[in-house]
């Protein structure tokens, strides 16, 4: 049986180093106080870091959502607090929902010193068109959807680029060592990791078994099922003879 090895490749990636300022206004609140916030339509919040005591806020939910959905949680963040002086530089490092309606319950934002490395995820954007989709009916198949990395907080970018045109038959694979990152970022993710590839298409003969296989199954399950009424009812027979 022939083996595929992966050829080498002539990547092509970028990083987006986006400059935007993100500002978000909160308040202080009172411990206890949760369900009242949120049905004022606020969230609760917490905000901590090193050195510093965690100190429990508020935002206002609908400016958090269109501020969460374009920063996301590798982006600084200008967060002031009502009647404090200088906002603090922050990420987003938790958001939990409500696991029935799927909305923000509470927040937590990580105090970032602008002089110490951190650690943070960048998430993976894929552009383009494989020519072994396009042209061989292959299958995009994504690994990873975002990379660790540990950066200085003015090095942070906010997405990777994975170009995947580069991938143009199905022996073509990109991994997290292949992903060009600009300098002053280090990723601390497995290097070995698949990022992308593109599966052939399945033949008739494999479509064909896939399909018996999964007739087979049925009918194994169908006969299990038979099999333990027939003995269910053998059960109960005796059991009423013995108690005649």
């Amino acid at each position: 049986m022939p083996r595929a090895f992966a050829r080498p490749l002539i990547l092509s990636f970028s990083f987006i180093r986006i400059v935007m300022t993100f500002e978000l206004q909160t308040k202080k609140r009172n411990k206890g106080d949760a369900v009242a916030l949120r049905a004022s339509g606020r969230v609760p919040s917490v905000l901590y870091g090193p050195g510093t005591e965690p100190v429990v806020l508020s935002v206002e939910r609908v400016p958090f959502e269109k501020l969460y959905h374009e920063a996301g949680e590798s982006s600084l963040v200008d967060l002031s607090v009502e009647g404090e002086g200088e906002p603090s530089k922050v990420l987003i490092q938790d958001v939990q929902y409500d696991p029935v309606k799927q909305s923000i319950i509470h927040v937590d934002f990580r105090r970032i010193n602008m002089r110490e490395q951190m650690h943070a995820t960048i998430e993976l954007e894929f552009v383009g068109e494989s020519m072994a989709v396009k042209a061989l009916g292959g299958t995009l198949q994504k690994g990873v959807a975002s990379v660790d990395v540990k950066c200085l907080p003015k090095d942070l970018v906010s997405s990777l680029v994975v170009d995947v045109s580069v991938l143009k038959t199905f022996t073509d694979f990109l991994y997290v060592k292949d992903l060009v990152v600009p300098p002053g970022i280090e990723i601390t993710s497995s290097l070995d990791e698949l990022v992308v590839k593109v599966s052939a298409p399945l033949s008739e003969e494999q479509l064909k078994a896939m399909e018996e296989s999964q007739i087979g199954s049925i009918d194994t399950v169908e006969v299990e099922a038979k099999k333990k009424e027939e003995e269910a009812g053998e059960a109960e027979a005796e059991a009423k003879k013995a108690n005649e």
